[in-house]
């Protein structure tokens, strides 16, 4: 209710104090009592009565007005409480007046101890009691926010390195000035800076060592020179030759290292082999060139990533790379998918779609499992290799398109030819220059380049310090035939990473099912053992292939690549 300034309020009990007031005195000793009249009377009743109701308003205003200050002094004190630094108020002659949670946790003391205890009686040194002076003085003379580091003794004896921030805070109702204290535990900052400082004052050493050393070698170079100034001739020509010498040195230092940088990391695919340092040297060859890819390899040895370093290479490179699975499209729409469809061109064909060659123009096109595409297709694939035209699904209307190809499979084209399932002359158009990339187990020199890359990879993701492989446990990496290739053992990797305690690694998979122990007469069966794995995985599963409880994740496949070794192996649901 809102109260008029202007005008005191005028009560209905200070109107009857005023008639009361103005009515003639009746002479004292006996005069005649002037009875009320009735309308007089109700009128007076009234005017109480709306007194008292507007009291009741006062009344309800004023608790609700307590009510809020008591929720804002609670709110204060939660947030003074529980912030995250310490909070100290000092008066005038130094002593604490109050003190938050954080505050007194940073000091191990209790808050009713530190309540009227001086602060400088928390100084562990001399020193930080003369910084905290000429600290307190400065904030007293209202030089605004100052700031200081001091140590401070905590009630086990220890003590804390702090930063203090403090302004001083005048107190309008005491009429008394506070100092306003914020207090930051700076120990881990203080160590880094102890560290960094110790790690100076070595490098100084070494530097000046190392100064010496040089000095020392300078001055030993010198002396031969005096005692070489008599065979001026052949200092020169020695001179000479340790030019060219070290010319050479240097040509042969920058090409190590760029054989070094590419033989260990070649984009996003690792290794320093033999085997995988080859298909390097064919992917920089063929990377400038405009001439078709063929990828071949089993599934998992990275054949994505290297038609990825193909394109990173090429002109194309500031073009899209369209990535197109073969066997993930069903075979009814792999055909719009590729090369579009007009509206209406079949049964829900609601708009106009363009296909992967018209989004690829300029760029490349990556054809994964080419060998799953169906035959019927393989000719209009033909027609675009040679002349980089098409139509779309439903459309009469020639487009022309500028797509270089990269093609990969993990199956033996040569074979599906005879099989009947392969066109050839596809495969001589896609065969330009081909490319094989190693299966795992040819790469064993890779494995633990790779093991520590997805060791750190997820201990990022997982939050893990995992820092040490035993070599027991290398070794038995190493000999692994790795089936599912890079693929299965980035899973590996993954899985131990989460299972392991501690900072070593623990694999806990068994490594058994697809060794070579008899050597060259046990390979032959290698297929055989292939095939009872994933039919022993796939019964487990109740022959569920995708998801989290799939098949594909057990055996560290993709679930179009596992479908295919289904087919291959003629396994089917029963």
């Amino acid at each position: 209710m809102g109260i008029d300034k202007g005008k005191p309020r005028q009560t209905a009990a200070g109107k009857l104090h005023r008639q009361k007031a103005e009515q003639p005195q009746a002479p004292v000793g006996g005069g005649i009592h002037q009875a009320r009249t009735e309308p007089e009377a109700q009128r007076l009743l009234h005017e109480l009565t709306v007194h008292q109701i507007e009291l009741e308003m006062q009344n309800a205003e004023l608790r609700n007005t307590r009510e809020e200050l008591e929720l804002s002094r609670n709110r204060y004190a939660e947030l003074y409480d529980f912030a995250p630094v310490g909070y100290f108020t000092i008066d005038a002659g130094g002593l604490i007046r109050e003190v938050n949670l954080a505050g007194a946790q940073l000091l191990g003391i209790e808050r009713q101890r530190l309540v009227k205890m001086p602060f400088s009686d928390l100084l562990s040194n001399a020193a930080s009691r003369e910084i905290f002076s000429r600290h307190r003085d400065a904030v007293s003379h209202n030089q605004g926010m100052q700031k200081c580091e001091i140590d401070l003794k905590r009630k086990d004896g220890t003590t804390l390195p702090v930063e203090l921030q403090s302004i001083m805070v005048k107190n309008i109702g005491d009429k008394v000035d506070y100092i306003h204290t914020t207090v930051l535990d700076v120990s881990d900052r203080r160590r880094a800076e102890d560290a960094l400082q110790k790690a100076y004052g070595t490098l100084e050493q070494m530097v000046e060592k190392r100064t010496q050393a040089l000095v020392s070698a300078n001055e030993q170079l010198l002396l031969e020179v005096e005692e070489r100034k008599a065979a001026e001739a052949s200092l020169r020509k020695a001179n000479a030759e340790i030019k060219l010498l070290s010319d050479r040195l240097q040509v042969e230092n920058i090409q190590i290292q760029k054989e070094l940088s590419r033989g260990y990391d070649f984009g996003d695919i690792l290794g320093k082999s033999d085997a995988i340092s080859y298909v390097f040297f064919r992917v920089e060859q063929v990377a400038p060139q405009e001439a078709t890819v063929l990828l071949l390899g089993e599934t998992g040895t990275g054949k994505g990533l290297i038609a990825r370093a193909i394109h990173s290479r090429s002109v194309r490179k500031n073009r899209p790379m369209i990535t197109v699975n073969c066997a993930a499209l069903p075979e009814n729409l792999i055909e719009s998918e590729l090369f579009g469809r007009e509206k209406g061109a079949f049964t829900g064909a609601n708009a106009l779609q363009m296909g992967r060659f018209e989004l690829a123009n300029g760029g490349t096109i990556f054809l994964d499992e080419i060998g799953e595409m169906p035959l019927p297709l393989q000719c209009k694939l033909l027609r675009v290799i040679q002349d980089g035209e098409f139509e779309r699904l439903g459309s009469p209307h020639t487009i022309k398109v500028n797509v270089r190809i990269i093609a990969a499979s993990n199956r033996k084209l040569e074979e599906e030819i005879r099989a009947g399932r392969f066109r050839e002359d596809l495969f001589y158009r896609l065969n330009v220059f081909p490319i094989t990339i190693p299966p795992l187990r040819q790469r064993k020199d890779d494995i633990p380049i790779l093991v520590q890359y997805f060791v750190a990879k997820y201990n990022k993701k997982i939050g893990k310090e995992i820092d040490a492989v035993s070599q027991k446990t290398m070794n038995a990496l190493q000999e692994y035939q790795w089936p599912g290739n890079v693929r299965e053992l980035e899973n590996v990797i993954e899985r131990a990473v989460i299972t392991s305690h501690g900072s070593e690694l623990q694999v806990l998979d068994r490594f058994d099912t697809f060794r070579e122990p008899g050597g060259e007469n046990e390979v032959h069966a290698l297929a055989d053992l292939e095939r009872d794995h994933i039919l022993k995985v796939l019964q487990k599963t109740g022959w569920r292939i995708e998801g989290k409880k799939g098949a594909a994740i057990i055996l560290g496949l993709n679930p179009s690549t596992l479908r295919a070794r289904m087919r291959k192996y003629g396994l089917h649901h029963p």
